[in-house]
């Protein structure tokens, strides 16, 4: 890759000596320890667990193959490539977070009408901040992959590992790889005319641990898969305890030759252990104490004093707590560069949405045939009503808003929801979703028929609190295994915001009231949908498909129109239900934002868990495991596209205190008070019926 000019305006910086020292520490990247650069990031990410060794194709093979070679005859060398990769990563991340700056002064130079050249200039960038973008994360992933060839052993080493930390070596000659793990070979090959190469197919707890040091463990995306799913065979305090085991078998013997066995182990442990930490924190050790007092005591008594890294792992574990309690965001490399500048930030986000929509729009295969175009008559709503009007108050006084009282929000009523736009009120309900996504992990979808989740709209009876949900019935994971209940938050939101819907149809006063709110809601949904905001546009149809809603007279004299959105929004579905990875189709997903159904996902992941977990041997069905990996890792993946839509907090305080009001509103009582939800008979028709009835009688006694 040879690195683009800084872009119009900029003056080379010269590198500082934070980075100088960061390519001489490259250098040195046989130390016993994991160093300075490579301590950044060892996760390897959603993608390693939903392709798996897809995940580095020719592409990365090949750049890699002639890095760090100087002439075409010279030999590969590791450490080479390692510091040229270095340097181009970070000048390529230097040069992107420049051109972010400089196009945002160029688009402040536009709004400000300064500039003629500027809206020349803007599309180029553009242009060139998504090409200098595709490159920093490939030189990424590259990294990535030198990384993942590090510090693993050969397959028969692995008996080796377990036996590693070990008291009792009684067993140490009759145990082999066999016991251990159970493979499968696949078929060769036909473009290299290779044979077929081994795929790992069931093991032990303990074989599957090990198999974690294998060479090929991070390659083939076992790591990230290992991390979402050894709840189901393991405890998190037995995988932590071994972990520990190994290093403190080899820490102290540990040598700086790299290709020594005892190294490969004892680094490849610190690698596992930090990755745990980076990926998997806040589901558990956030939510086990002695999880997380035991992996302190460790460091600080065993690795602080023997080797510098320890400290780098009590730094990462400070930082991962104020994380989980400030915010819940996902971010790579490039993220954490484009943080620098928020603006920045969304104005890239902007632009892979701006450039994907459209065609989203146009091929959105699973709309109806008849009927399903654009209602423009509807959309075409006022942009600045509602909403647009109300000034957008600062952070302090967004908290001052929420703690008004809902007093406040009856007082105006649904005319907010009848005077904003389906736009205004679908941007604003996607960020109060995307706010309890982001909060979210794939692990919490797994067991959640131990949590009482059911393949019904409402996954936990209001009567019944989610404390008192018996973990012991249909309990997949091991007894002691400690889950977090977060799940029970996302449907019970979902459930929130279905009742809000149903409650504020059935309180209209008046039958075009309540034909105007139909509409609206109905027209939030599909521009929901059209926006991949799958969670909300299933919520609003869970709401409409209230069994007192479907009965209300306004549905007849609903235009046609409109009436067939309720189709498509059934349609859409009976789409996600239809595949567990439907969504994850093609590559609209990694450039636009998604939000997926909870409820959804968690009934697809049920499906997975279904039958047994086990052969007949006692060995764990990997394949399994790896297959429900893979479902589950489309929540980091989504996660990873944030939606940028301005928030308006007055707006979406009213939505909070209004959907606060309704979550656990009688339905049926509420319709109950208001005569526009019955079908009404005129007074004069009434009182003829009541004549005839008479007439009819007086007959028969004749």
């Amino acid at each position: 890759l040879q690195s683009n000019s800084c872009g119009p305006g900029f003056e080379e910086e010269n590198t500082s000596s934070e980075e100088q020292a960061m390519m001489k520490i490259a250098g040195n990247s046989y130390l016993a320890s994991p160093n300075l650069p490579d301590f950044c990031g060892c996760s390897p990410g959603w993608s390693s667990a939903f392709y798996g060794a897809e995940c580095f194709d020719s592409e990365v093979h090949s750049y890699l193959k002639n890095l760090g070679k100087q002439k075409s005859s010279e030999s590969q060398n590791i450490d080479a490539k390692k510091v040229e990769l270095e340097q181009l990563l970070m000048m390529e991340t230097k040069n992107y977070r420049k051109t972010i700056k400089f196009y945002q002064k160029l688009l402040q130079k536009e709004r400000r009408g300064k500039g003629p050249e500027t809206k020349s200039m803007l599309p180029k960038l553009r242009g060139q901040l998504q090409e200098m973008k595709s490159k920093v994360q490939f030189l990424e992933l590259v990294k990535k992959y030198v990384q993942a060839k590090q510090w693993g052993v050969e397959s028969y080493v692995l008996p080796t590992v377990v036996l590693y930390g070990k008291a009792d070596t009684m067993d140490m000659a009759s145990m082999d790889e066999s016991s251990l793990l159970l493979y499968y070979n696949t078929e060769k090959h036909q473009h290299n005319n290779q044979s077929g190469v081994r795929v790992l197919q069931a093991g032990t707890p303990l074989g599957l641990m090990a198999y974690l040091y294998s060479r090929n463990a991070f390659l083939e995306g076992y790591v990230q898969q290992f991390l979402y799913t050894f709840r189901y065979f393991c405890t998190q305090e037995d995988f932590l305890q071994f972990l520990l085991d190994r290093i403190s078998s080899t820490l102290s013997s540990a040598s700086l030759d790299p290709s020594a066995s005892l190294t490969k182990i004892c680094n490849r442990s610190f690698y596992i252990l930090q990755a745990w930490i980076e990926d998997c924190y806040s589901v558990d050790f956030a939510t086990n104490t002695d999880l997380l007092g035991t992996l302190k005591e460790f460091i600080s008594s065993k690795v602080a004093s023997l080797n510098g890294y320890g400290e780098r792992l009590l730094s990462l574990l400070k930082d991962a707590s104020a994380r989980k309690s400030g915010s819940a965001d996902l971010c790579s490399g490039v993220d954490r560069c484009e943080e620098e500048s928020q603006e920045g930030r969304k104005t890239l986000h902007s632009l892979c949405k701006k450039l994907s929509e459209d065609v989203s729009r146009k091929n959105f295969y699973w709309k109806l045939s008849k009927g399903m175009g654009p209602i423009a008559q509807y959309q075409r709503e006022r942009l600045h009503t509602g909403s647009g009007v109300l000034p957008k108050p600062c952070c302090s006084s967004f908290t001052e808003e929420s703690s008004v009282s809902l007093a406040r929000a009856d007082e105006v009523g649904p005319d907010v929801l009848t005077e904003c736009s389906a736009q205004q009120l679908c941007w604003q309900l996607t960020l109060l979703q995307q706010e309890i996504f982001n909060k979210c992990h794939p692990v919490h979808f797994l067991n959640s028929r131990a949590l009482g989740v059911k393949d019904k709209c409402v996954a936990v009876p209001k009567a019944v609190s989610a404390e008192t949900v018996s973990l012991k019935v249909c309990n997949l994971f091991l007894s002691k295994c400690v889950q977090d209940q977060y799940l029970l938050q996302l449907l019970k939101n979902a459930d929130s915001i279905s009742n809000w819907v149903a409650a504020e149809i059935v309180t209209c006063h008046t039958t075009k009231r309540q034909v105007s709110l139909l509409s609206k809601f109905l027209l939030i949904a599909k521009c929901c949908y059209e926006q991949r905001n799958f969670a909300t546009a299933m919520q609003i149809l869970a709401g409409l498909e209230n069994l007192i809603v479907r009965q209300l007279p306004a549905w007849k004299i609903l235009p046609a129109k409109v009436a067939e959105i309720m189709e498509e929004l059934k349609a859409v579905e009976v789409f996600l239900k239809s595949d567990s990875l439907c969504l994850m189709e093609g590559d609209r997903f990694k450039t636009l934002p998604t939000i997926p159904s909870a409820h959804v996902l968690a009934m697809h992941v049920q499906q997975l868990e279904t039958g047994g977990f086990t052969m007949t041997n006692g060995a764990h069905k990997w394949t399994k495991l790896r297959n429900i990996a893979k479902v589950v890792s489309q929540v980091h993946a989504f996660q990873e596209n944030p939606y940028t839509y301005a928030p308006d907090f007055k707006l979406q305080s009213y939505l909070r205190q209004r959907i606060t009001r309704f979550k656990d509103a009688d339905i049926s009582a509420l319709a109950a008070d208001n005569c526009a939800n019955f079908h009404q008979i005129p007074a004069e028709k009434h009182a003829r019926k009541i004549q005839d009835t008479l007439r009819r009688m007086k007959a028969t006694f004749q």
